[in-house]
């Protein structure tokens, strides 16, 4: 039996995990893939972070690399494993949650391996859930390969021909540029007016900016909080008006069906396309967690990652609080907030 059982061993669920061991509880760390910072290195080879070294710092260790630096998903994920041996926290990798419960009072946890019990558990598996694609994908000839970005790693995964990029956020720009740039034929099915931020206004880094301004605390339950929640993402530190006026980059409008190896548009039909890369977002999946309350956008229903059933809370999920809270730096916030809450409601003393 443990006090705590944490699902997810990403940015988020480390947090927590530091802020625990403070505490002196008996916990565990649970995550389904094979190595610490899989979550990172599964996605493609050239991501790096917008945000510099200096906005990085989970709790208690820094990141370590100088100061204005953007790190890769390499070091981030080395980052991570470093963590995880400073702090010696007890991670059980290869260990797929698959269902959670509560009997009497304990919660059960139904891995692949086997069932834990616990008093308490932390939900931190990200925002990241169900890679999402229209249905017609499935309409459209084996012989184009599909991806979503959630699986491309780098243009030597196409075959030979011209590409469609589809999706009009930071993924789909970072990879229309890296694809564009070799100067195969590319066609990009989104929003060509999408609003764009530099990373560095005046000689300093838009997070600095942030951080000075208060936009990274703005909370989801003030005005403001509430109208920029609800506004898209801008793209940040890429000139996409200079992507897509390369010369074999074409945009096209709305993707909106397909059949065989015809991908229709809202003003095209498209018959060249060879590959498609799919950077069309995620839809949360929290199903797994029996009796729970979702809000009408599938995530749980919560107070500053404090669920409306007892012992059961969440972090790591876009503004569970503030801007900040599903970033690398910014999650750190929340996790003392809810050792707070822990300590205070079951009267749990630091050691």
């Amino acid at each position: 039996m443990y006090d705590f059982i944490i699902v997810g061993a990403a940015q988020a669920g480390l947090s927590m995990a530091y802020e625990l061991k403070k505490s002196g509880l008996n916990y565990l760390v649970l995550d389904k893939e094979d190595e610490i910072g899989a979550s990172w290195l599964n996605r493609w080879d050239s991501l790096k972070l917008f945000t510099p070294t200096e906005f990085n710092h989970l709790p208690g260790f820094d990141f370590p690399a100088s100061k204005g630096h953007y790190p890769n998903k390499y070091e981030v994920a080395g980052y991570f494993k470093d963590y995880v041996e400073k702090f010696d926290i007890p991670v059980n990798l290869n260990t797929f949650v698959h269902s959670i419960d509560k009997q009497n009072g304990i919660y059960h946890i139904h891995t692949n391996e086997q069932t834990f019990l616990s008093e308490n558990v932390i939900v931190a598996t990200g925002p990241f859930h169900i890679p999402y694609t229209p249905a017609f994908h499935e309409k459209i000839d084996g012989s184009i390969k599909q991806w979503h970005s959630n699986y491309y790693k780098h243009p030597d995964q196409l075959q030979q021909g011209p590409a469609l990029v589809v999706g009009a956020g930071d993924s789909g720009f970072q990879i229309l540029d890296e694809i564009s740039s070799s100067g195969r034929k590319t066609y990009f099915s989104g929003d060509t007016k999408v609003k764009t931020l530099p990373q560095e206004i005046l000689g300093k880094t838009l997070w600095w900016w942030f951080t000075k301004t208060g936009y990274l605390s703005i909370h989801k339950h003030n005005w403001l909080g509430k109208y920029i929640s609800n506004t898209k993402q801008p793209v940040i530190g890429l000139d996409t008006n200079a992507i897509l006026n390369r010369k074999k980059v074409f945009p096209v409008k709305k993707t909106i069906d397909a059949e065989s190896t015809v991908i229709y548009t809202k003003d095209k039909e498209l018959d060249d396309i060879k590959n498609i890369i799919w950077a069309t977002g995620y839809r949360p999946n929290f199903n797994w967690i029996k009796g729970i309350e979702l809000d009408k956008d599938g995530y749980p229903v919560h107070h500053r990652g404090v669920s409306n059933t007892r012992g059961l809370y969440f972090i790591g999920l876009p503004w569970l609080y503030t801007r900040g809270s599903a970033t690398l730096g910014g999650v750190k916030k929340d996790a003392k907030y809810l050792s707070a809450h822990i300590q205070r409601k079951y009267n749990f003393v630091k050691s």
